[in-house]
């Protein structure tokens, strides 16, 4: 049977455990503990032109997310590179998604300990980046607040994610875009993005800590702030402050920076992208546009 559109089984080249070949002739064992565990991690960076965006940052998030799952890195980072940069041209460059992801691999017989001699199983796939929907910029999203559900290591990018797929799911369920997840009353970050709120002109993003996600794009809004000198704070974020913003945006890898304009049907100021969010969305493409001609990483 494939599970496959044609067109993917043609051109889509992936790696896996050392190897480059099309995406139907990958096949992984089903006593793989990230198959019967989700024991393991991911990443996700946007390649522009060919050029990986932030690699050694989100190399450094994959080191971290190992070290917290006691997994030593399979590969040195000159590796990933060598290897990321060739799955991207064997894919015609470009703008990509590319996806990679680590588990402690398989082992027989089924146990929640370790294996005392895992086989990591690497994996890595790219998709195109998808063009932004100029609707998303000009009129901005809805999204709506639910109570966190996930564990308490949220800063771990592991594939434990069906915590963050039912919040996905919800937002789907009530025509929103993104389930914003909240912790004794303060907005932590979305199902899949990082949050971001004008607070009396001063941008604000929650901080750092091991419930939510350390995510390479909320730190490139922060430098571009710098850069630029606009005030910017990490702070905590209760959601009633956050619903008399002036703005908020959600942030992620594959999104940039998208802005909210309403939370759980309550409208955010004029219910309309304001001025920061124009702002900060240029700066960000001139990064891009930098990155493709090699000037920028």
């Amino acid at each position: 049977m494939n599970f496959f559109d044609d067109a993917l089984d043609d051109q889509l080249i992936v790696h896996l455990n050392g190897e480059f070949l099309p995406l139907p002739a990958a096949r992984i064992s089903p006593l793989d503990r990230g198959f019967v565990f989700a024991d393991g991690v991911y990443e996700v960076i946007p390649a522009y032109g060919g050029r990986l965006l932030r690699l050694q940052e989100h190399l450094q998030r994959l080191d971290n997310s190992l070290s917290g799952i006691r997994m030593d890195n399979p590969l040195p980072h000159h590796a990933w590179q060598e290897m990321l940069m060739e799955l991207l041209r064997r894919n015609g460059n470009g703008d990509q998604s590319v996806y990679l992801q680590v588990t402690r691999g398989p082992a027989f017989p089924r146990e929640h300990a370790f294996p005392a001699h895992p086989r990591p199983t690497v994996f890595a796939m790219c998709t195109p980046i998808r063009e932004s929907d100029p609707a998303l910029r000009e009129a901005g999203v809805p999204v709506i607040s639910h109570p966190d559900i996930r564990w308490d290591r949220c800063d771990l990018k592991t594939v434990s994610l069906l915590p963050a797929v039912l919040m996905k799911q919800l937002a789907k369920d009530r025509g929103a875009f993104e389930t914003l997840l909240i912790r004794q009353g303060l907005v932590l970050e979305g199902a899949a993005s990082n949050v971001f709120a004008v607070l009396d002109g001063v941008l604000t993003t929650p901080p750092k800590g091991p419930f939510l996600l350390p995510g390479i794009t909320r730190d490139l809004v922060l430098e571009l702030a710098a850069e630029h000198g606009f005030p910017a704070q990490e702070r905590d974020i209760p959601l009633e402050r956050l619903l008399s913003a002036d703005e908020v945006w959600i942030t992620s890898s594959t999104r940039a920076i998208v802005p909210v304009t309403r939370v759980d049907e309550q409208s955010i100021a004029s219910g309309r992208p304001g001025p920061v969010f124009a702002q900060f969305h240029d700066w960000y493409q001139a990064r891009l546009a930098a990155l493709r001609t090699g000037e920028k990483q």
